[in-house]
């Protein structure tokens, strides 16, 4: 058996050939470009071919190949949404790959629930049967590792966590995406930071030096180093959730591990501390004091990782 991983993004795609151990044997990496719909999913195909013939694997060789996708993966139709790609509302990728790959066994999942994989696998959650690995970056999931298996649920949705209700009152802008993103993903931070910067008309910190619309994530934290009280406004409401979300899920699971990752946690890695002491205000003390807060030890690579895993543990 031949093990294929693809972790496809909202603007890259990555592959990779793995061993039976879920070690890289080689991968390769590419832009989208723009790509929408069906393009994309040429671009999957033609990447999963390329690495047949760069890893040597015949058409002949049994495949199994996972595929690690930003969105949800509906595992009874092998369909995927994936909001930030333009024609993916209910897009069939794997029936498109076993098409044009032969001999090929297909496995899907969400990102989350690649990420915990990655690092169960081969990151910081390695050896551990239940773990959350909370990605932070345009959107925020949760991949949930209970008693050595991933939750899916009914509709293989389960880690939306972005929908957490964490700061009453509901808010109209809470329909698209949820209360916890609208404050606390990488889009978040930058719609806060444009909200008390259009409130507070004497400002005269470091933001003002952007266009309020062009103002992202990045520009807070640069901000926050510099003590800017619009950012550390920002950054603080931001910790304050991230330990609230994080003590709802160390309440409800009782994990050894909470893993932090996402390119916001990147910059945020530095406030892991600071979470954890606003989760330990709420969350269950005795499931509290026995877990661990860390950062992703695969920053680049939990979810190419995680794909590998998924096509070695669904090998048929």
């Amino acid at each position: 058996m031949k093990y294929i991983g693809i972790d496809l993004g909202g603007t890259k795609v990555a592959g990779a050939v793995f061993n039976e151990n879920g070690e890289i044997l080689l991968q390769k990496s590419s832009l989208l470009n723009d790509r929408t719909g069906k393009d994309v999913g040429n671009l999957v195909c033609e990447f999963c071919a390329d690495l047949c013939i760069e890893g040597d694997i015949s058409h002949s060789d049994k495949k199994s190949i996972g595929v690690c996708i930003p969105g949800i993966s509906y595992s009874a139709t092998g369909c995927v949404w994936a909001p930030n790609i333009p024609g993916w509302d209910n897009y069939p990728l794997r029936e498109q790959i076993m098409t044009e790959i032969p001999n090929a066994t297909v496995t899907i999942e969400s990102d989350r629930t690649c990420y915990i994989l990655g690092e169960t696998t081969m990151g910081c959650a390695k050896g551990c049967r239940n773990a959350v690995f909370i990605a932070v970056g345009t959107g925020i999931g949760a991949g949930i590792l209970i008693d050595n298996q991933v939750l899916h649920g009914n509709s293989d949705i389960v880690g939306a966590i972005g929908w957490l209700a964490l700061k009453p009152p509901y808010l109209k802008k809470y329909d698209q995406c949820g209360c916890f993103e609208s404050h606390c993903s990488g889009e978040g931070l930058a719609t806060q930071a444009r909200y008390f910067l259009k409130e507070d008309k004497q400002y005269c910190g470091q933001l003002r030096n952007y266009k309020i619309k062009d103002i992202t994530s990045y520009h807070i934290f640069q901000a926050y180093k510099e003590g800017d009280p619009i950012a550390v406004r920002v950054i603080d409401q931001a910790i304050e959730m991230w330990g609230m979300a994080a003590a709802n899920l160390v309440s409800i699971f009782n994990p050894e591990k909470v893993i932090f990752g996402g390119g916001v946690f990147g910059p945020a890695s530095r406030f892991i501390g600071r979470i954890k002491k606003e989760a330990s205000k709420w969350a269950q003390p005795i499931s509290m004091k026995q877990v661990e807060f860390t950062k992703t030890q695969l920053p680049k690579l939990a979810g190419l990782y995680g794909a590998g895993a998924v096509a070695i543990k669904f090998a048929k």
